[in-house]
């Protein structure tokens, strides 16, 4: 237990809450119980909601049906994600992009067509997709996109196209 009093008086107090309980019924005049607990609570919300430490064993939170994750990923966590059966590798470029080389078995579906909302929402929201564009920035909106509309795993490729061929992904 702490010693001595510190409470709304005392300067070295910040936001000036008592400790000690034997001063407990000694409260200034205008202080409740209701404003005591209310400080001490924000103290404590305010000091652990400041801690940054987080280990490697935490479970990142479930997805639920309509809301969907998505992970910026590497070329090769990307190469490992189009391997597994049943994923959907979205090419979001313009179709003259795509024509130019695109990673084999892409679907091309272009974010800044006249109706790409329209287009994924005839898509499987619980399908996985594996996105990307030609440097990452068009897939992040596409990605964004779609877990807006309920798609549950998406996989966006980090630095795009232009980091598939750099690691030495082949297109076609």
């Amino acid at each position: 237990m702490l010693a001595g009093r510190f409470g709304l008086d005392d300067p070295h107090t910040p936001w000036g809450i008592f400790i000690d309980m034997d001063h407990f019924r000694k409260l200034p005049t205008g202080v409740s119980l209701a404003a005591l607990v209310l400080s001490a609570g924000l103290v404590v919300g305010f000091t652990s909601g400041c801690s940054s430490t987080t280990t490697e064993s935490e479970d990142p939170p479930a997805a639920t049906a309509t809301q969907g994750t998505s992970e910026v990923v590497s070329a090769d966590e990307f190469a490992n994600v189009i391997a597994e059966p049943n994923v959907v590798i979205l090419d979001v470029r313009s179709p003259e992009e795509f024509a130019e080389g695109h990673i084999e078995g892409a679907e091309n579906i272009d974010i800044n067509g006249p109706d790409f909302a329209g287009e994924v929402a005839k898509l499987d929201p619980n399908v996985t997709y594996a996105v990307y564009c030609r440097s990452g920035n068009r897939s992040a909106q596409a990605v964004s996109v779609m877990v807006d509309q309920g798609f549950t795993s998406l996989y966006d490729l980090g630095g795009g196209i232009s980091s598939w061929e750099s690691a030495g992904y082949p297109v076609v």
